[in-house]
């Protein structure tokens, strides 16, 4: 039984954590979100009950709780829980860790539970250091990351593991944890009184971005700092008490990918303003305005090709503008040819004629040059018959011989029934039909 002054001191080190840190999860019944893997059923909750718990990723943005759930896995599976951090533990600290866990589970019957934080920031001989203990099932490893684990861990670990996405947490959840802090005497705030003004909390939750810490930290800011009797937190208080979030962007990781995805994504969904906030999130990342021009050009004619002939122009146009003038001006040409992109009527008929054509060349239909269409100047080329019986299609009739250009019938290009596509449709019916004579005559 701990004496007097351990108590004091147990409660002295409490005093002196943050909000946040006092009001984590004690049971995964207080855990709040992610219940795409943790909820009833699901497969995190499924391998706990089947006390087949091996070793996971966790991978997700900061404030989410993977150390939290972490921790309670360990008190679910009954593990000796140990953590590292990848920033600041080297292979002979991760060597002690796992000796010590084959000891522990050979002298006590128990497994330890690894929790490696940023286990990205592990170099590859790091990374295989844990392979045998992960493999034999002596350790339990939990590796927590902000970075998409198939690009920045191990491939040899990533496939011995299981990887669980977290989610920011939605605004409901956010508001919940700030409810129980308020009234939660012993961990959160409820020795203090408080009055919280309608928009307050909606706000913080907003604004945070689904990182609880974040809105805890002003919670606890915003209350502690108040000289008021009793605390009224108002939008006002809470604007004042919560940081600026940085823009979390690896302009070389899957930040960069999700984004850009995002962001064409939109211009082909015809939604000129998530396509616009997506270009915002990227400059302000930091990304690189070349990569920017360079995706906008492609989506010009990838997703909107001749059903707006000007949208290629517009894309180039911001191209070389972007060189010319630079940051931060070149924001401007970027966010004008991204709004045209996304209200511009949209055609990947091109797109779709030369992957097919490709796709016919790369299997193996490889058609001749039909005779007559074969060069003819140079010696030799008349004695071969070369172009013998070709049409000038500017003295024929339209503009249009009725010729055969192929040596099959193959259509490739469908036009859509979008915007100037549908001229060009109109116009094609009465080439191919011009053409079909030519290739009956064959």
């Amino acid at each position: 039984m701990p004496s007097l002054f351990e108590a004091a001191e147990a409660d002295n080190r409490r005093q002196a954590e943050p909000l946040a840190a006092r009001m984590r999860p004690r049971s995964l019944s207080e855990f709040a979100g992610q219940q795409q893997f943790l909820g009833e059923g699901k497969l995190l909750r499924r391998l706990l009950k089947a006390d087949r718990l091996g070793s996971v990723i966790f991978y997700g943005p900061p404030g989410t709780g993977k150390t939290t759930l972490a921790r309670l896995l360990a008190i679910e599976s009954k593990c000796h829980f140990v953590q590292l951090n990848a920033v600041t533990s080297g292979v002979k600290e991760l060597r002690e860790v796992l000796e010590q866990a084959r000891d522990r589970l050979a002298a006590e019957g128990r497994k330890t539970l690894l929790f490696v934080d940023e286990i990205h920031r592990f170099n590859r001989s790091q990374q295989d250091v844990l392979l045998p203990d992960v493999e034999d099932g002596g350790v339990v490893l939990v590796g927590a990351t902000t970075q998409n684990p198939f690009f920045s861990i191990n491939s040899a670990l990533v496939s011995r593991s299981r990887v669980f996405q977290f989610e920011a947490l939605s605004n409901e959840d956010i508001i919940a944890l700030l409810k129980r802090a308020l009234t939660d005497v012993e961990r959160g705030l409820g020795k203090h009184r408080v009055e919280v003004a309608p928009g307050a909390f909606e706000f913080l939750a907003e604004v945070s971005d689904g990182d609880a810490r974040r809105a805890l930290s002003a919670l606890e800011i915003g209350v502690l700092s108040s000289d008021e009797q009793p605390v009224r937190f108002t939008r006002g208080l809470a604007e004042e008490s919560v940081q600026r979030k940085t823009v979390e962007y690896d302009a070389t990781g899957d930040s960069h990918y999700d984004a850009a995805s995002a962001l064409i994504k939109s211009i082909r969904g015809s939604d000129p303003d998530a396509a616009i906030y997506w270009l915002a999130r990227m400059l302000e990342g930091g990304e690189d305005v070349r990569f920017l021009a360079r995706r906008i050009v492609i989506s010009a004619s990838e997703d909107i090709g001749n059903a707006d002939p000007q949208a290629l122009p517009i894309a180039v146009a911001a191209m070389q503008a972007t060189e010319f003038v630079g940051l931060p001006e070149c924001q401007l040409p970027l966010a004008q040819a991204v709004t045209y992109l996304a209200c511009a009527p949209k055609s990947n008929a091109a797109t779709v004629a030369i992957g097919e054509a490709r796709r016919d060349i790369k299997e193996g239909r490889l058609l001749p040059v039909p005779v007559h269409l074969r060069d003819q100047h140079y010696a030799g080329a008349k004695r071969m018959g070369h172009g013998e019986g070709y049409e000038y299609a500017h003295d024929a009739e339209g503009g249009v011989a009725a010729q055969d250009y192929l040596g099959v019938d193959r259509e490739y290009y469908r036009p859509v029934r979008r915007g100037f596509e549908v001229e060009l449709a109109q116009r094609l019916e009465t080439i191919r039909a011009r053409l079909r004579e030519g290739k009956r005559r064959e």
